[in-house]
């Protein structure tokens, strides 16, 4: 009787295929192999009578093997398991809303873990992100100091007092204006990674560059300059410092040379900008400023947007020192005076106009 309702079986599992292979699907072909595991037929027997009977349209001896493995666990189902993690492929206004609400309450979170927390795509999630909420992840900027409300205060009271100078006759601001700062010039500072740059071949080995650290060899530089030309360069001697007494000798250099050069400006006023270094707001300095009839800018802490040095001078002389060797004191003043003395009048003029 077994053997007359195999026979039936694949009697009408032949018909089945006979019509289209595709009416077969894999449901019922694991029906069939759940038949024959209950009738204690081993994988092979099984993979042999399907491949007989279907051809290339049999399952393969591992999935036959996996599906009778399961039936032997008392696990009689022949359909797909429900996945969690299967992604969904519709984007409706609620998953948005879920994602966007993921993301404020934690601006770090990753897409990764939006995706298992919500059981879809890592794919789709950042298509909701970048396409629908219109977000980006974006790394923080580094900043000079992380100031407070008295520093930002100060901050926008000495900028309105520059402005308020600038507004009134720009002209007459930039003629009278004059600023000062240190920079210190190395014997070697290594090149960057955009100056070692260099034509290659798509098929060549990329260049390698070694990390190499400043010498220790150097000098501070201290320079004074309007919106003409550098009008006084000081380089600080071995052993020295600077401090309120020495800067003041180099005001009163200053003055001699404005004197000189530069009649018109002490007669209508200097404004001076330097930044706030001790000893540049020292008592001493202070009472020599105003016997020299400079008057001062405020230039509030953690500010380099106020000087015209940090922002438009030294770029450009240390790219122009950078990758060379010095052997002496000498050797990088020379090269620094070089380079200064190549630039246009129009090179400083600019740089003052920026400050705006």
């Amino acid at each position: 009787m077994c053997r007359i309702a195999r026979l039936f079986f694949l009697q009408r599992l032949k018909g089945r295929m006979s019509g289209d292979a595709r009416d077969f699907n894999n449901i019922e072909t694991r029906a069939v192999i759940k038949f024959f595991s209950l009738q204690g037929k081993v994988p092979k027997e099984i993979n042999a009578i399907l491949t007989e009977t279907l051809g290339e349209h049999a399952p393969s001896y591992a999935t036959i093997k996996s599906w009778v493995a399961q039936f032997k666990r008392d696990d009689f189902s022949t359909c797909d398991a429900s996945g969690p993690g299967r992604p969904k492929t519709v984007t409706i206004q609620e998953i948005i809303d879920q994602i966007h609400e993921l993301i404020l309450e934690d601006r770090r979170i990753s897409a990764k873990s939006i995706a298992e927390q919500l059981g879809i795509s890592r794919e789709q999630v950042g298509s909701i992100i970048h396409e629908d909420l219109n977000m980006w992840k974006l790394s923080a900027k580094w900043v000079l100091k992380c100031l407070n409300a008295d520093q930002k205060r100060q901050w926008c009271q000495s900028f309105e007092q520059i402005l308020e100078f600038f507004r009134r006759d720009p002209n007459d601001f930039l003629s009278r204006l004059l600023t000062m700062d240190e920079t210190w010039l190395y014997y070697y500072d290594p090149e960057t990674k955009q100056q070692s740059m260099e034509w290659q071949h798509s098929s060549s080995p990329h260049p390698k560059k070694f990390r190499v650290q400043k010498s220790a060899g150097k000098v501070l530089a201290s320079i004074f300059w309007d919106k003409d030309s550098i009008l006084l360069i000081d380089y600080l001697p071995k052993g020295q410092t600077i401090n309120a007494e020495y800067y003041s000798s180099l005001l009163v250099q200053l003055k001699d040379i404005l004197k000189e050069k530069c009649r018109r400006k002490v007669t209508k006023g200097v404004l001076f900008l330097h930044d706030n270094a001790s000893a540049h707001w020292a008592l001493a300095t202070q009472k020599k400023l105003a016997y020299l009839g400079f008057q001062c800018l405020d230039h509030p802490p953690y500010s380099p947007d106020l000087a015209p040095l940090d922002y438009h001078l030294f770029p450009g002389l240390k790219k122009k020192l950078k990758g060379h060797h010095f052997s002496s004191d000498a050797e990088v003043i020379a090269a620094a005076e070089t380079w200064f003395d190549g630039q246009p009048s129009e090179f400083f003029f600019s740089g003052f106009q920026k400050l705006e």
